[in-house]
């Protein structure tokens, strides 16, 4: 694609990445046939093409982002799907990052939109009040119908039945290894997870412990920062991502790490992009070497092997495959490879590649759209007939779990299971 910016807006560094980006695309229009947006809306403009052709536009004229514009960018999923079928290698998911950011900074959006982009961007990154807020949406479920904006009644049914309490295993502190110490890691704990299931942490020390990793909870570690800067609100995901950074660094000039585990993939999609995010920071040197000890729960297990997987009896396990698992982080056989290990029956669902609708807080502001795929999503994962469903983030289980009667459990809940963790709590409540 041919551009024509100035070479005083290629001075800015986001921009001569964008424009680098724009002209590897040839537009020949592959990413269409993957595009869950498209699939679902059937315009041009929703579909990563039509949104690069809009983002060329609005950032080459420098000119103030119009309603339609920002209406098709705000339909973006950022599911990557375009980016696992481009055969060009554009990087959409660097494009529509710097879009979204110039959109925030250059555009005002109706008052209920900048409310309701405030109270997620204040709420969801920070465990406890989620938790409050979680609890509040339960309370105001029976007057959901009163609700004047789909948006609002979203928010309502994204409360689980059941809130966790905190769990103890959260906090800063650091677990030994069972047997002889072979790894050293860290565990990125999260926000958002830590409101919505504790036992996906709880599973992920305990499986790491038993395959001989000593595993550390960083002091000064919180929210990945993916959550607002998938909303465009930079300074806000920069300073999470900066914390942390500071946090992991302290400890790998410490005791050392060998692995940064993460076991939200959306959180580890960002992470490893940390080096992108702080390029011409201070903190670039620490952020590359956080960014580059990053690994997905299944990574770090496939390095070093399930043993003992006999505890766990042979169930259909239909696998959902996350966007930012298989896209995102172009981690596709490997969790397959492991449930299959552990003895289980993998069953993977038609269109596996399409987005269940999920995608952040996608699902709060975009509820149609993400209905729309959710039921398509759980009637392919459904055909498998399954026992359980099997994924690796939980904005998918959350979104999965909302409509189908199958239990939804994270892959690291099975695999510890199958090596002698105790049987998930999804599945007890239903034995």
């Amino acid at each position: 694609m041919q551009t024509n910016f100035t070479a005083r807006q290629l001075a800015v560094p986001l921009t001569a990445r964008s424009n680098e980006i724009l002209r590897t695309c040839v537009h020949c229009g592959f990413c269409t046939a993957t595009c869950p947006t498209y699939k679902v809306l059937g315009d041009e403009l929703d579909s990563p093409r039509g949104r690069i052709y809009l983002i060329k536009d609005m950032l080459e004229n420098a000119r103030r982002p119009d309603a339609k514009t920002v209406q098709h960018i705000d339909r973006c999923l950022s599911c990557l799907s375009c980016m696992t079928t481009c055969p060009s290698g554009v990087h959409y998911m660097h494009l529509v990052d710097h879009a979204r950011e110039y959109i925030e900074a250059n555009y005002r959006r109706p008052l209920s939109d900048r409310l309701l982009r405030w109270l997620l961007a204040k709420i969801l990154p920070y465990p406890g009040r989620f938790r409050v807020a979680l609890r509040g949406a339960k309370l105001g479920r029976p007057f959901r119908r009163l609700m004047p904006d789909a948006r609002l009644r979203a928010m309502l049914d994204m409360a689980p039945r059941d809130i966790p309490p905190p769990s103890l295993n959260d906090r800063p502190q650091v677990f030994a290894a069972q047997g002889p110490r072979r790894k050293r890691v860290a565990l990125l704990t999260g926000c958002a997870q830590r409101a919505l299931n504790t036992d996906i942490n709880d599973a992920t020390i305990r499986l790491l412990r038993r395959h001989g990793c000593e595993v550390v909870i960083p002091r000064g570690m919180g929210c990945c920062g993916a959550l607002t800067h998938h909303m465009g609100r930079t300074g806000d995901s920069h300073a999470f991502a900066a914390a942390n950074i500071r946090a992991l660094a302290a400890e790998i000039d410490g005791a050392g790490l060998d692995a940064l585990v993460i076991n939200t993939s959306g959180c580890g999609t960002t992470v490893k992009d940390y080096g992108h995010m702080f390029a011409g920071d201070p903190l670039e040197a620490d952020a590359t070497r956080v960014a580059g000890l990053a690994k997905d729960i299944t990574e770090v297990m496939a390095d070093l092997g399930l043993s003992d997987a006999t505890h766990a009896p042979p169930l259909r396990v239909g696998y959902h495959a996350a966007c930012s698992l298989q896209h995102g982080q172009q981690i596709k056989a490997t969790p397959k490879e492991l449930l299959a290990d552990a003895g289980f029956t993998v069953l993977e669902p038609r269109d596996s590649h399409i987005c269940c609708g999920s995608a952040g807080t996608y699902n709060l502001m975009q509820p149609a759209i993400s209905a729309d795929l959710k039921s398509r999503k759980v009637a392919t994962l459904e055909a498998t007939q399954p026992q359980v469903i099997s994924a690796g983030n939980i904005g998918c289980m959350m979104q999965i779990g909302s409509g189908t009667a199958v239990p939804v459990l994270h892959t690291v809940e099975l695999l510890d299971w199958a090596t002698g963790g105790p049987k998930p709590r999804a599945l007890r409540e239903i034995a």
